[in-house]
């Protein structure tokens, strides 16, 4: 790319850009959302024309692009859409890319959900394989599963790609190079997004001290200016001019865009206990959802749940919440709970009202009497003073919800939840869109927040920074919970899975003699006593865990939560190993018997 300039509504996106990318380069895109990194990849793919300057693609390289809202007019199924385009021999690569991003070929169009759709388009795109792959936030709609074979599958390519993401992650372990852009101007380092936030800090730090000589130099030779002799600067005319080119220069610095300036108010305080959950089992359609699980939820902790999409996050979250009836068990909610909700779908947003509206037009939001105020934490406020302290600014205040951007969105909804005050934040995928600054801002609010928290997130960055507990949905009704974020529960599922290999090594001769001495239990008492060796390992794992996470003589101070949880979880994991412990002393003294 050569020289390219680009005006939007009268505004400048980018002026005079030069960017070369090579074959194999394995570069993050990089911007605060509205910056221009989904027009500048639109612009590499062709698919929108510069004012001016060149693209050159070389002789027999092909750029393929993942469409953000893929057009399948003419196909009637996803499959169709994803192998358009392919030889016959090819077809495969569909279907295997539709097994590692899990959506049905044989899914009608008109059927399909967006999330279904982009996996389709991004299904499609790495059946084709291109040259260079242009990836515009390729995780949204992902579970972790399917990130996790989309990773796999770029770290193996050896074809060249240049990714947009939210996902640190998935970025930090794909990237080799990193493409900025801010105000208009697209700079580049040779180092992946690891490096990024250091080498950001840098180029700031040194426009604040530039900026500051400038300013200096200018107050300088305005103070010649204006108490200098007349003479003496008619003579100097050149001294003259250049203070105005100074003063030019410095009017022509595009000031930084600074974070959303975002605030949690916490409500009047809940109940120490937040929800209670006993023996709790849901079944859909012949579905197991969850079966016979127990969570205490406190007050301050922050729980997330994790696993592949469909497994049923959302139902065990409506459950929770009081939504959903269980089919077995009960839920007890807490006192005082008011609960605000991040809706994953945005679908609190009407997408033919102006923002303007959507704030003025919520009744919790509404001043009586003011059409111009909107209430924010018992306080009124001008609408466009709020809706600035979240990066939108006045042209946009009366534009439609449809015609934001999917961060936009995401922030709007931000600006509406956060002006209430609330004890039980409930997030279904908040992550999605967000550009790296808000989500750093989005974090330290969750710190400082007095109430608690509910995570539904597949960022596993996110999670490691705000989880204290994640519950691990896995399928077949399994739901375990794990003390921490997601390294932690990583962590923990392998040393858990690799004591319960060992201890199956260790016992099956045991088992095979002791078989026929089990005839006095009846066949489920036979089964669990198969199962408790297992079940008593894998509690042992978890409480030497704990040990090891309180042994810490500063974590009391440091995380007086995370302290907190991990010891009732402690004592609650120590009351289950004994009542397995005696129920497996019970079982073998019957089989003995019989």
């Amino acid at each position: 790319m050569s020289g390219i300039s680009l005006t939007f509504g009268g505004e400048p996106v980018f002026s005079d850009l030069d960017l070369v990318v090579q074959p194999g380069d394995r570069v993050a895109l990089v911007g605060r959302n509205g910056s221009g990194k989904s027009t500048l990849m639109k612009v590499m793919a062709g698919l929108v024309e510069p004012d001016s300057g060149d693209i050159v693609i070389p002789p027999g390289k092909s750029v393929g692009y993942m469409e953000q809202d893929p057009v399948m007019a003419g196909f009637a199924t996803l499959g169709d859409y994803a192998a358009s385009g392919l030889e016959p021999g090819e077809l495969y690569k569909v279907e295997r890319a539709g097994e590692g991003l899990k959506f049905d070929p044989s899914r009608p169009v008109e059927t399909a959900s967006g999330g279904e759709r982009r996996r389709a388009a991004l299904a499609k795109l790495m059946a084709e394989a291109p040259d260079l792959m242009l990836l515009d936030e390729p995780t949204n709609h992902l579970d972790i599963e399917a990130i996790g074979w989309l990773e796999s599958e770029l770290a193996a390519t050896r074809a060249a790609f240049v990714l947009i993401s939210h996902d640190r992650a998935f970025l930090r372990a794909l990237t080799r190079a990193t493409l900025w852009i801010d105000r208009g101007a697209v700079r580049r380092q040779e180092k992946g997004f690891e490096a990024f936030e250091t080498w950001r800090d840098q180029v700031w730090e040194e426009e604040d001290t530039a900026r500051h000589k400038l300013d200096r130099l200018i107050k300088s030779e305005s103070r010649w200016a204006v108490e200098g002799i007349s003479a003496r600067r008619k003579r100097n005319q050149g001294r003259v001019r250049a203070l105005q080119a100074l003063r030019s220069e410095r009017a022509a610095q595009i000031k930084r865009q600074g974070s959303a300036a975002m605030s949690l108010e916490s409500g009047q305080k809940s109940g120490r206990k937040v929800i209670e959950a006993e023996g709790l089992a849901k079944r859909f359609g012949g579905k197991q959802i969850v079966r016979n699980f127990d969570l205490l939820v406190l007050r301050g902790d922050r729980v997330a749940f994790v696993g592949p999409n469909g497994v049923g996050k959302t139902t065990l979250l409506k459950m929770l919440l009081g939504e959903e009836a269980p089919d077995e068990g009960t839920v007890r909610l807490g006192t005082n709970l008011e609960t605000a909700v991040f809706d994953q779908a945005r679908a609190q947003l009407d997408p033919e009202l102006s923002l303007w509206d959507s704030l003025t037009g919520d009744p919790a939001m509404r001043v009586s009497g003011k059409a111009d105020q909107v209430m924010v934490r018992g306080q009124p406020k001008h609408v466009v003073g709020y809706l600035k302290e979240f990066l939108f600014d006045e042209r946009q205040a009366r534009a439609p919800v449809k015609s934001l951007s999917g961060g936009e969105k995401a922030r709007l909804l931000l600006a509406r939840l956060m002006a209430k005050p609330s004890n039980l934040l409930v997030l279904d995928e908040p992550t999605n869109d967000l550009d790296v600054e808000t989500l750093d801002l989005l974090q330290e609010l969750l710190d400082d927040y007095d109430g608690t928290v509910l995570l539904v997130s597949h960022d596993r960055d996110f999670l490691d920074r705000v989880a204290t507990t994640t519950i691990a949905m896995e399928g077949n009704g399994r739901a375990t919970v794990y003390a921490g974020g997601w390294s932690d529960y990583v962590a923990q599922r392998g040393e858990i899975s690799e004591k319960q290999e060992d201890k199956s090594k260790t016992f099956k001769p045991k088992v095979k003699q002791e078989s026929r001495a089990k005839a006095g239990l009846s066949f489920s008492e036979k089964h669990r006593l198969e199962k408790l060796p297992a079940e008593i390992e894998r509690l042992e794992a978890e409480i030497a865990k704990l040990e090891a996470l309180m042994s810490d003589p500063e974590l009391y101070s440091r995380e007086p939560v995370k302290f907190q949880k991990a010891t009732e979880a402690l004592v609650e994991r120590q009351e289950k190993l004994a009542a397995a412990e005696e129920e497996w002393l019970t079982l073998e003294e019957k089989a003995e018997a019989g």
